[in-house]
């Protein structure tokens, strides 16, 4: 009876350690969104570079787009945004830009000295919009079809692997 008292607590400290270990081994870039296979949320917001213009979710129905929710204030974001600026040029597909608890003036800064990637900028200056995407933190970018629901959403800076090995084999299927 006395080594039952020491082995129950001890399995039961192998069981959490276990399941540590095997939280410790998984990637945090791939959280997967409950929003993949369902409509994007519904948003009005105005351009970053003309608050007199507004986009809306309807206004990107019918075409495969990108939507990279990024702020001058992250550093993740400089990371990924030369690698942005050249898959822009490839004209690949439309990619709008979602400036995130950001200001106008930093935002509108910052891509008049790094490039602006971006057919437009969203201005989400309380990341509410962000915030029904799902987002945890910038960056993230997502893929929505031409019926305007999610089909990829990856988390962090985009490299060109990311573009090579995921987006542009999803576009592939999507424009089929």
């Amino acid at each position: 009876m006395k080594g039952l008292r020491f082995i129950i607590p001890l399995a039961v400290f192998v069981v959490l350690v276990g399941f540590l270990a095997a939280g410790l081994k998984l990637d945090p870039r791939e959280v997967p969104s409950p929003l993949i296979g369902k409509p994007a949320p519904a948003f009005a917001l105005t351009r970053l570079d003309d608050a007199g213009k507004t986009i809306r979710r309807e206004d990107m129905l019918g075409q495969v787009w990108l939507l990279n929710v990024w702020a001058s204030w992250c550093a993740a974001c400089r990371d990924e945004h030369p690698h942005l600026v050249a898959f822009a040029r490839t004209k690949r597909l439309p990619m709008i830009g979602l400036n995130y608890k950001d200001t106008r003036k930093d935002g509108l800064g910052w891509l008049a000295r790094l490039g602006d990637p971006y057919n437009a900028s969203l201005f989400d200056e309380d990341g509410r919009v962000g915030i029904d995407f799902g987002v945890y933190g910038v960056p993230e970018t997502f893929i929505i079809d031409k019926q305007g629901v999610i089909r990829f959403k990856h988390i962090g800076a985009v490299t060109p692997e990311v573009i090579e090995k995921r987006i542009l084999p999803l576009l592939k299927d999507l424009n089929a």
